[in-house]
């Protein structure tokens, strides 16, 4: 433990993996229970994605949901002499019951997250209320310091037994006490002078519950926490302690390379580290609850999260997948309650990819006034896709929204980002908004002296990262934003790029060893540190006449040496561009921003590797060239038509793969779109198959020529449906 069996062909790029069950197996002694009457536990971390708990060949608990802890009581089933056999089946299989049913990520499965054997008096703290501790705290401000109100539940107490209060400070001195009958055990208690819990400065104080029978303690459990206010405006964006703070920041998924998502305590502290590097403020935990080690990482170093469940992309009619929403909602609520670093709670991501029904907006309803009865402190979030509309029944459900846009990849164009947030800001003054995903892919082989949309260059990236951080530098209402994504991730289902297996938006490399050039756009943009960064190491080889040498940095003023010989100085801010002209061989770079110093080396070659052109670049574009000839002479420009009886671009993907002629098309019409392949049960066809190629079309926007979705429609109508 940790253990998934799909830590490497969850993303090893060879288009599948391993969606079945497989069984762990421990032999351990008969548990010693401090006193007669006690109960034992199974603790189960995760398990993805099902998961039942057998005690010596006996059922002990079943659980759905790969993301959340939860427990078994399996005292009856245990020998009381000898060993006992635990055994737990696991299964990542597809469940209609069980999220997510698709997206855009690996489903590993295992226990990836460990187990543990708790063993408790007859009286304890509760253990089966969906995962929680039995303990939650909930801090105020007041005048002259804050409240903190006090809720424990215990396990067949009585008159005899009380429960004994202490909060802690940093230094783990008791500020603050109380003592209440186990039966009624809430309470409330000052803590005057309370420090609060910041960005800046992520105050925690400890607090511990004991309960106690006369002079003996029975059993006890410990938090930590932190008192801070925070709220969101249209206007002003987020506020923390009465300080307007703009929310800026990434999104994380928790695999790694070749260890999926069995990540160890230090691991997760890495990762939160490394984000710390960049100076993010906040942390989307992307999409699903995520290990108790990374919320205790962002409690401790001051990250803002919006924590969320994976009702994501497609929802599924059963009423037992609603079910399984709500559960999951109340696992990820009461098992995080106590966390300060998490002030949005998310309750559902691009849903609309799967179509919108009247059912689908009232299970967002009931999920968010979920939130509200067992979390009044917080604010609801969700993520729509891009092509929610403005006028869709979808708004208005939650505190915030956020909206998933990859104008400059998927669709449209860069410069299309600070426009329409700046009309949506308009037609709808009532929102918070925010910006929840954003990115393109960046893989560090490719490059060239001219970036462009979809040709997977590291140079391109940065541009786009570089524009996309001044839209949000100038828009300080935008509540907050969050870069798709911090680390490359698995996706066994995708195959762009050159790197199949992945999602390859992440500004660090899958295993966390490279910091791609975009990594320092933000730092730049972010951090306080004062920092220089030369762009374009990995763009070590180069020709032409002259070459561009960019440098990143926090500092006013930056100098640029080659050779130790001075190219140049110059004033600005963030970004800065110095053209060279290199003589054949091998140079030193160098750039000096203040104190702040970076130095690469490059050589200068008659042609450049080819290696750095991605080849389905120049494909496409002969793609697209050819897509028109097959078209004949159509009028392009005239009304689309929609006969009876006929496939068109209005028919469903799943609608359209009826038919091998009219599928064929539409694929390579889909490839050209979005350099993606889509057949029927390969790569993310859960994801897509509800959806039209009109509607995919409107998603690609500007990438498309003039006249693509009409010269497809002319094909389609030409194909009669049978039947």
């Amino acid at each position: 433990m940790p253990h998934t069996w799909n830590a490497v062909d969850g993303h090893d790029g060879n288009g599948d993996y391993y969606r079945g069950r497989c069984w762990y197996a421990k032999r351990f002694e008969t548990p010693i229970q401090p006193l007669s009457g006690g109960r034992v536990y199974v603790e189960v971390l995760a398990a993805g994605q099902q998961a039942t708990v057998y005690v010596n060949g006996r059922e002990a608990a079943y659980h759905e949901g790969g993301y959340s802890a939860f427990r078994a009581d399996i005292t009856q089933l245990c020998r009381t002499e000898g060993e006992n056999l635990l055994v737990i089946a696991c299964s990542n299989e597809k469940k209609d019951s069980v999220y997510p049913q698709a997206a855009d990520f690996t489903f590993y499965g295992g226990l990836y997250r460990g187990v543990n054997l708790i063993s408790v008096p007859e009286t304890h703290f509760d253990l089966e209320y969906y995962g929680g501790l039995g303990l939650e705290v909930t801090p105020r401000f007041c005048e002259g310091g804050a409240v903190f109100q006090l809720a424990s539940w215990v396990k067949n107490g009585n008159e005899n037994f009380t429960v004994q209060y202490s909060v802690l400070d940093e230094k783990g001195m008791e500020v603050a006490a109380a003592v209440r009958p186990a039966d009624d055990a809430e309470a409330a208690v000052f803590v005057p002078d309370a420090v609060k819990w910041d960005i800046e400065n992520p105050y925690l104080y400890t607090v511990t519950a004991v309960l106690q029978r006369r002079n003996e303690t029975y059993d006890e459990v410990r938090v930590r926490t932190g008192v801070r206010s925070f709220s969101c405006d249209p206007d002003k964006g987020f506020c923390i302690n009465g300080k307007w703070t703009p929310l800026r920041g990434v999104s994380r998924h928790q695999d790694r390379l070749y260890k999926g998502n069995a990540l160890t305590r230090q691991e997760h502290y890495e990762d939160a580290q490394i984000i710390g590097e960049l100076g993010a403020n906040t942390i989307r935990l992307a999409h699903y609850q995520h290990s108790q080690d990374f919320y205790d990482a962002c409690d401790e170093m001051g990250f803002i999260v919006w924590a969320e469940i994976p009702f994501i992309s497609v929802m599924n009619q059963d009423p037992a997948a609603h079910e399984n929403c709500i559960s999951q909602m109340k696992e990820l609520i009461i098992q995080n309650y106590n966390h300060p670093c998490i002030c949005f709670w998310g309750i559902s991501n691009e849903i609309l990819i799967g179509g919108i029904s009247e059912r689908l907006v009232e299970n967002h309803r009931e999920l968010n006034q979920l939130c509200k009865e067992l979390d009044p402190t917080r604010l609801t979030a969700i993520a729509h896709v891009s092509m929610t509309p403005g006028d869709s029944p979808m708004h208005g459900i939650t505190d915030v929204e956020s909206y998933n846009h990859y104008f400059g990849w998927y669709g449209g164009k860069t410069e299309d980002n600070g426009p329409w947030l700046d009309h949506f800001h308009e037609i709808h003054p009532e929102i918070c908004l925010g910006l929840s995903e954003y990115g393109c892919e960046g893989i560090i082989t490719y490059h060239g002296p001219a970036p462009a949309c979809k040709d997977y260059s590291e140079e391109y990236q940065t541009l786009y990262h570089e524009h996309m951080a001044k839209v949000l530098e100038e828009r300080p209402w935008i509540w907050s934003s969050h870069v798709w994504n911090m680390f490359d991730f698995g996706c066994a289902a995708r195959n762009e790029g050159g790197v199949a297996g992945r999602n390859n938006k992440g500004l660090v490399t899958m295993d966390r060893r490279t910091r791609k050039d975009s990594f320092y756009v933000y730092q730049a943009y972010w951090s306080k540190v004062p920092m220089v960064h030369i762009c374009g190491r990995r763009y070590a080889q180069r020709g032409g006449e002259t070459t561009e040498i960019k440098v990143y940095s926090n500092q006013p003023r930056v100098a640029l040496y080659i050779d130790g010989r001075i190219v140049g100085v110059q004033s600005g801010r963030i970004v800065f561009s110095f053209q060279a002209v290199l003589a054949k061989g091998i140079h030193f770079v160098t750039a000096v921003a203040g104190t702040a110093k970076d130095s690469i080396t490059l050589e200068k070659v008659e042609k450049e590797p080819a290696v750095y052109v991605l080849p389905e670049v120049n494909e496409r574009a002969e793609g697209v060239a050819n897509w028109f000839q097959l078209t004949g002479n159509l009028d392009l420009k005239a009304p689309m038509e929609f006969p009876e009886g006929r496939y068109s671009v209005r028919d469903t993907m799943e609608e359209i793969a009826a038919c091998p002629e009219a599928m064929e098309i539409v694929s390579a019409a889909v490839k050209l779109a979005t350099n993606m392949k889509l057949a029927p049960g390969e790569g993310m066809w859960d994801m897509m198959k509800s959806m039209t190629p009109e509607k995919m079309c409107e998603m690609a926007g500007a990438m498309m020529p003039e006249g693509f979705v009409e010269s497809l429609n002319a094909r389609l109508i030409g194909i009669r449906k049978k039947g």
